[in-house]
């Protein structure tokens, strides 16, 4: 039985993971924390979890924390878990990090990114990225993993393998993409107040989101070469899901039909990618950890269509897949 803890238990990525975690079979939650120095039961928190989950959320203590709990999921805000990750990986626990400060290639990347200091500057560059499609060999050995980041978990899917096969041009690559107000987490913010976002739709981070840099730095690692990437993410009405149309150039000789059967056949044993001939609607993905993909020729272009669901396979059904991964387990445990 492995024994997990979150750090970092109140928000929705955390509620998430609560509930994939409460139907595991062979993992138990022994340790909720917060940054708050008063305790309280999580049912006070997430009161869906009443009479499902008989647990307080405690203030964390590393010594504590780290003697009841194997697998640690850390879901502190960016440029806060570093701190956190380096503590209780120094004590032999492995530790799924939701923020992005283990996504970046260097310090100097993290920093121009995300404006802050790093707490664990030297493990930067050598965490696996928490997508097992691509990188898992690297996390079945890995005491720290990067969970991904929900854009970039939609972009990169279709993009990768593409561009190692030399499929699409590196160059011109456009990802418009779409996502429901969760994503912004739970702590109120303006932008997100339902009378500002309701029936409006709105980009934003335009040429500037810190999703851009993970996008391009994790397909360059991937496949060897580097892209040049626009991205642009849009806030839509509903509270889960990204649908991301991604436009790229194909490479000489190369069509629609012919980059749709080499993602199926990629994708062929991965059991969360569903390449499809219909074009996807993030209502066929949401509560579950599936990315569905679908091809179509735009004029001299070729379309992308890719959705998830941003609170599970973009969070915390990823967090969840990589654990089994780490483990030894079916990654299919305890997901759908």
């Amino acid at each position: 039985m492995i024994r997990t803890g979150i750090v970092g238990a109140t928000g929705y990525t955390a509620l998430e993971l609560i509930l994939i975690l409460l139907r595991h079979p062979d993992a138990r939650i022994t340790r909720l924390t917060s940054r708050s120095p008063e305790s309280q039961s999580i049912a006070d928190v997430h009161p869906c979890l009443r009479n499902r989950l008989d647990l307080d959320i405690t203030s964390y203590d590393p010594d504590d924390f780290s003697e009841n709990v194997d697998c640690a999921f850390c879901c502190l805000p960016h440029a806060a878990s570093s701190a956190v990750v380096r503590e209780l990986a120094g004590r032999g626990v492995r530790v799924i990090d939701f923020s992005a400060d283990y996504r970046l290639n260097s310090l100097e990347d993290f920093t121009s990114v995300y404006q802050a200091e790093h707490a664990d500057p030297n493990r930067l560059g050598k965490v696996p990225y928490g997508l097992p499609e691509l990188f898992r060999p690297q996390i079945e050995a890995a005491d720290v993993i990067a969970n991904p980041g929900c854009f970039p978990t939609s972009a990169i899917l279709p993009l990768a393998p593409l561009v190692r096969e030399g499929l699409i041009r590196t160059s011109d690559i456009v990802i418009d993409s779409k996502t429901g107000v969760s994503g912004a987490g739970r702590t109120p913010k303006p932008a997100f107040h339902f009378p500002e976002c309701n029936e409006s739709v709105a980009a934003y981070g335009v040429g500037t989101h810190r999703h851009g840099p993970e996008i391009a730095q994790i397909i360059e690692r991937w496949s060897g070469k580097p892209v040049e990437c626009l991205f642009v993410p849009h806030l839509i009405p509903m509270t889960r899901g990204i649908l991301s149309t991604i436009y790229v150039h194909p490479a000489e000789n190369q069509t629609s039909d012919g980059i749709a059967r080499f993602l199926a056949d990629f994708y062929r044993n991965s059991p969360f990618v569903r390449c499809t001939d219909q074009l996807p609607q993030t209502a066929n993905v949401s509560g579950t950890n599936f990315c569905d993909l679908a091809v179509r020729q735009v004029g001299n272009r070729v379309a992308i269509i890719s959705v998830i669901d941003n609170l599970v396979k973009g969070a915390s059904g990823a967090a969840v897949q990589n654990m089994n991964v780490a483990f030894g387990l079916p990654e299919t445990v305890a997901l759908r």
